[in-house]
């Protein structure tokens, strides 16, 4: 008898449906086409397991299973569930009645119990644009799915609740999630805040420029200064996920496989902060199971690199296309996948080797050749690409010591929140453009245009330290976003000064 039974397969961050067909004929012999890796191939013996454990004998008969379409690579331990339902409804231990209205994704343990899967909510999404009533999968993944409205999402822990839900012998309950209620009750919980910050309110000020126009910024400073404090508070300050956005952000989670269990959406902005050490394939994505790397984990949130000349040299050169295009490409022989990473690049440094170079009141032991070498680590283009430079010096002990907290992050927040809003508007006419850091030419010419003393500012300040047209741009933008802070509809000389004074890197006493 031949029954057809329906999976998923997830290529980038969306889902593709395979329809999984069983025949079973007289015979002894066990057949599996259809592009399966190792792991599908292996389900042969879980699956044995897993029935003969609740109750179920496996078919003593020829089973040939085609997963079409055949030209797709069928990769994990997913398609165990769908196999074992397809292979029992072939030979009409299971009635086949039903099985067209759902989709069955799961992995089988020996003893039939169910173990989470990754995608979940990709492939739901797909399962509801397909039509289907409903979607079975594992009960630790079901939250994460069931933030589809008109799916009926059924989270199972045993293969026998499925074998006896499709017998009609047992009803499974759906999943239910209050989207909106759970997604905006936790936007507002943030474990680190700017209260907690003495001093340094140069620096504070130059995250709120950079969280209000989505910009790139680097922190240089001595260790201790506080810079990593600092880039943790970020979050802090960044407007609310729109819920188009926090989905987006949750499919390349799910996709990774980084949601904790019961999870649904994600409701905070992310803030990713790898090693040193990580490789160009973990911080771009990709890989034999091509997965999402760092930079698209980091999607509609924060990519921190911490030490940066400390990262290999071409890691860091891997970023530079996708901080410009806001979206990665990974091409290989067998499979071309995109993977959207819209981010603020945050990065923090020291000065020097030894740490203490342009330090008030410590020494630096550098010559000035170590001190270029260890700048140099960094590329001009890269550099280029980070709209804002801050130097970061030790607070004094008179800061420190006050009990008065600082600026609390709730405040300069809403700041940062109507600014965005201005720029919303700005922008409303121009799809796929949000904020000031994502103008292109065209734009930056119409909305952040300096006047005549304006200009001749930034003529001197290029002739001066040499910036590279792009570093124009850059200030441009800046300057447009110190504007809206303001509320000033145009770009005037001190909103240039002030975005002129965060290009550190580039003036003469850096480096010797």
């Amino acid at each position: 008898m031949l029954v057809k039974v329906y999976g998923a397969a997830v290529q980038g961050i969306d889902a593709t449906i395979v329809t999984i067909e069983v025949n079973s004929s007289r015979g002894i012999k066990f057949f599996l086409v259809g592009l399966p890796d190792s792991a599908v191939k292996e389900s042969h013996e879980r699956i044995i397991s897993a029935l003969q454990v609740n109750g179920y004998k496996f078919p003593t008969c020829q089973i040939v299973v085609n997963m079409a379409p055949a030209d797709i690579r069928k990769e994990g331990s997913a398609y165990d569930l769908p196999l074992a339902i397809g292979i029992l409804a072939s030979t009409q231990i299971v009635s086949s009645e039903k099985l067209s209205k759902y989709l069955i994704i799961g992995e089988l343990s020996l003893d039939g119990s169910l173990q989470p899967i990754k995608g979940a909510l990709p492939i739901a999404i797909r399962a509801r644009e397909q039509g289907f009533e409903g979607f079975i999968l594992p009960k630790q993944n079901a939250r994460e799915a069931a933030v589809v409205n008109n799916l009926k999402v059924y989270g199972v822990e045993n293969i026998k609740e499925v074998i006896e839900f499709f017998n009609n012998e047992r009803e499974l309950i759906p999943t239910h999630v209050n989207t909106r209620e759970e997604f905006y009750s936790q936007q507002i919980n943030f474990p680190f805040d700017f209260a907690d910050v003495k001093g340094q309110e140069n620096v504070k000020r130059a995250l709120e420029v950079a969280a209000a126009g989505g910009h790139n910024l680097i922190m240089i400073g001595a260790p201790g200064s506080g810079k990593s404090m600092m880039a943790k508070r970020l979050p802090s300050i960044l407007p609310p996920l729109s819920l188009a956005e926090s989905l987006e952000t949750t499919k390349i989670h799910s996709v990774a496989g980084k949601l904790e269990k019961n999870d649904s959406l994600i409701a905070i902005r992310p803030f990713r902060s790898p090693h040193h050490t990580i490789s160009q394939v973990a911080m771009c994505g990709g890989g034999s199971n091509p997965q999402p790397g760092e930079i698209s984990l980091a999607h509609n949130g924060i990519l921190y690199a911490d030490e940066l000349p400390e990262f290999s040299k071409s890691t860091l050169e891997v970023l530079r296309q996708p901080l410009e295009d806001r979206k990665i490409t990974i091409s290989r022989s067998k499979y071309t996948i995109e993977y959207p990473c819209s981010l603020m690049f945050i990065a923090s440094m020291n000065p020097c080797p030894c740490g203490y170079y342009n330090h008030p009141t410590k020494p630096c032991v550098c010559n000035p050749g170590q001190v270029q070498r260890y700048l140099n680590r960094i590329s001009g283009p890269l550099l280029d690409r980070i709209d804002i430079q801050v130097e970061i010096v030790p607070v004094p002990f008179e800061k420190m010591a006050e009990s008065a907290p600082g600026e609390s992050s709730a405040s300069i927040r809403e700041r940062v929140i109507r600014a965005r809003k201005i720029q919303e508007k700005r922008f409303a006419n121009h799809p796929g453009i949000h904020c000031n850091a994502q103008m292109e030419n065209r734009l930056l010419h119409q909305y952040a245009e300096p006047d005549a003393q304006g200009l001749e500012l930034l003529r001197n300040a290029m002739n001066r330290l040499n910036l590279s047209a792009r570093a124009y741009d850059r200030i441009l933008k800046v300057a447009r976003t110190i504007a809206d802070l303001e509320n000033s509809e145009k770009v005037l000389p001190h909103h240039l000064a002030e975005a002129i004074s965060y290009r550190n890197l580039d003036r003469e006493n850096w480096g010797g």
